[in-house]
């Protein structure tokens, strides 16, 4: 079985007719969605996505694809085409428009709709092109066709882009649910004729690669939603994707069946739920929905909450409830609901909100326990339907970490897809197809771009392995003041500490240790005087030892040496 290659080189200059094709992200992770297709000098961008940080990259907000590939040549950029809605495949969207605002956006109906209230809070004004399930668009030199596909959000589209040097179907996130809430099924017809066309690269979801069989339908949650809230006897807080809005649909109607109100909860749920309703994908019976203020008109076996932070991101409505920082306070047997799957990465802080929640006295309901959640990701029996269709020439797994990657290959190669034309590596992997025939010849950098507040792309992973080992080992501060003259240290070293669990009295026998390695270096530098630099690595040298040796710790140091100025 192919495997994942890494320490690739420099790709070659693109050759004329030669389709270039580069995933800037989302090959080897969960999320940042994005990948660039170039051609005689004009790029084709479809998705730009976000990745949600993990624990440690520590005030991180959210992490980009690697733009830079794409910013000295967005003039280039003859369109970007969104498969669907979800935040790891559009939330990047604004930080790359904020460079060229007018990139054409061309995309599902309800993909624009969110988008474009995205853009508004970053004030950008889009140009938008909204497209269905069979349209055609000429977006030369690529024509891109839009096929149906079924997800855990309406109006997911994968994109056929034919090329002179041969056709490309990238299915974007997608699944072949056969009996959709919606009505909408992954057209296989649709994929057939495509096939029948020739298919000569193929980039499928990678997600589900490893799961066995078919990815169960979605209807089967709303009976369990039912039969959760016909049994609880207080408030129900179900917490999902503020985008779910299949999840959010079946939430309603069992709140409607047991004549509960729905208050939806969160600034980015209250949004998207708005618009889907006002473009009619969501349906709501007539006073079922209440504004969060009101909720406390009703008793608490009348209420539903309706929230995000089902990843336990801390800034969501949920986690703030468990953490007890938010108007609605948890309260003994009310029953919280985790209406989603845990994505990869977030396992420890998901169940430390459910320990928190349980610990508050709620009745917690999540996938381990009940089936609350199906996933929108294709399972290996699905993607084998997909292959033995297409009959792909070549293969490019995406939308995964490795092991999802590397499931969805020795997939294609059970279909006949030959081992050598199944296309593995992770983002930043370049392929080039030429005369219908693709192969990897290299790779460009492809780093995070972390947000942090309004800073994008300043932190840096020093500056995260520094925030690391401030909040798991302190730090310790070291004040010198010496007479540079006399060779000799005539104030301090004064020591202060935060986040180490000593006194400040323990480092009282390091203190004459640190004087004398000062001295000795000032003694030393016979004719040459040590810099304040040289003399404060003295310092750090000096008391990095000993807290290792004696504390078992590593916390950061921070010497700061000051010459002292003598009188005239």
């Amino acid at each position: 079985m192919t495997q994942i290659q890494y320490d690739l080189p420099k790709p070659p200059k693109l050759g004329r007719n030669t389709l270039r094709v580069i995933p800037l992200g989302g090959l080897g992770e969960v999320g940042r969605n994005m990948t660039v297709y170039e051609l005689n000098g004009k790029l084709l961008i479809v998705d730009c996505g976000v990745l949600f940080p993990e624990e440690t990259q520590p005030g991180v907000d959210l992490i980009l694809p690697d733009l830079n590939y794409v910013l000295d040549r967005l003039d280039d950029v003859v369109g970007m085409v969104l498969t669907h809605g979800h935040e790891d495949h559009i939330g990047a969207v604004p930080y790359l428009l904020k460079r060229r605002p007018d990139i054409p956006l061309i995309g599902s109906q309800l993909t624009l709709a969110l988008v474009e209230a995205k853009l508004q809070e970053h004030r950008i004004r889009s140009r938008s092109l909204a497209v269905v399930e069979g349209d055609v668009e000429d977006l030369a030199p690529f024509e891109c066709e839009f096929v149906a596909v079924n997800h855990s959000i309406p109006d997911a589209l994968a994109v056929f882009i034919r090329t002179q040097a041969g056709n490309v179907l990238h299915t974007g996130d997608f699944k072949m649910d056969q009996l959709p809430l919606d009505g909408r099924l992954t057209d296989l017809r649709h994929f057939a004729r495509l096939g029948e066309e020739g298919v000569d690269l193929f980039l499928p979801d990678s997600t589900n690669a490893e799961v066995p069989g078919f990815t169960p339908t979605e209807k089967n949650i709303g009976g369990v939603l039912s039969s959760v809230m016909r049994d609880s006897p207080k408030r129900i807080i179900v917490a999902s994707f503020s985008s779910h809005v299949h999840r959010v649909q079946q939430v309603i109607d069992a709140a409607a069946e047991h004549g509960r109100k729905v208050a939806l909860v969160g600034r980015s749920m209250v949004r998207n739920m708005s618009i889907a309703e006002k473009l009619g994908y969501l349906q709501v019976p007539k006073n079922i929905l209440i504004d969060l203020k009101k909720v406390g008109d009703y008793r608490d076996d009348q209420v539903v909450l309706m929230c995000t932070g089902s990843q336990g991101e801390p800034m969501a409505a949920l986690s703030r409830m468990a953490s007890g920082d938010h108007q609605i306070q948890i309260e003994p047997d009310d029953t919280i609901i985790l209406a989603s799957s845990l994505i990869p990465g977030n396992e420890n802080s998901v169940f430390r909100i459910i320990n928190g929640l349980l610990k508050l006295g709620a009745n917690v309901v999540h996938k381990g326990n009940a089936k609350v959640h199906v996933s929108g990701h294709a399972a290996a029996g699905e993607l084998l339907y997909c292959y033995n269709i297409l009959e792909p020439g070549y293969v490019m797994p995406v939308h995964g970490e490795v092991r999802h990657l590397l499931a969805n290959g020795k997939l294609a190669v059970e279909t006949g897809v030959p081992e050598e034309n199944v296309l593995l590596g992770e983002s930043g992997i370049v392929v080039d197809m030429k005369d219908h025939q693709a192969k990897i010849v290299g790779a460009v950098e492809c780093g995070y771009i972390y947000v942090d507040g309004k800073s994008v792309g300043e932190i840096t992973d020093t500056d995260l392995r520094d925030r690391r080992t401030l909040g798991e080992e302190g730090f310790v501060s070291i004040v010198t003041v010496i007479d540079r003259q006399a060779r000799r240290v005539i104030a301090g070293p004064d020591i202060h500490t935060r986040g180490v669990a000593e006194s400040d009295s323990v480092f009282s026998s390091i203190i004459p240790k640190i004087s004398d390695a000062v001295e000795e270096a000032l003694k030393e530098s016979s004719g040459k005087k040590p810099t304040a630099h040289q003399l404060q690595q003295v310092v750090r040298r000096t008391m990095g030892q000993w807290v290792g040796r004696k504390l078992r710790r590593k916390p950061m140091i921070i010497p700061v040496v000051v010459e002292s100025k003598r009188e005239k």
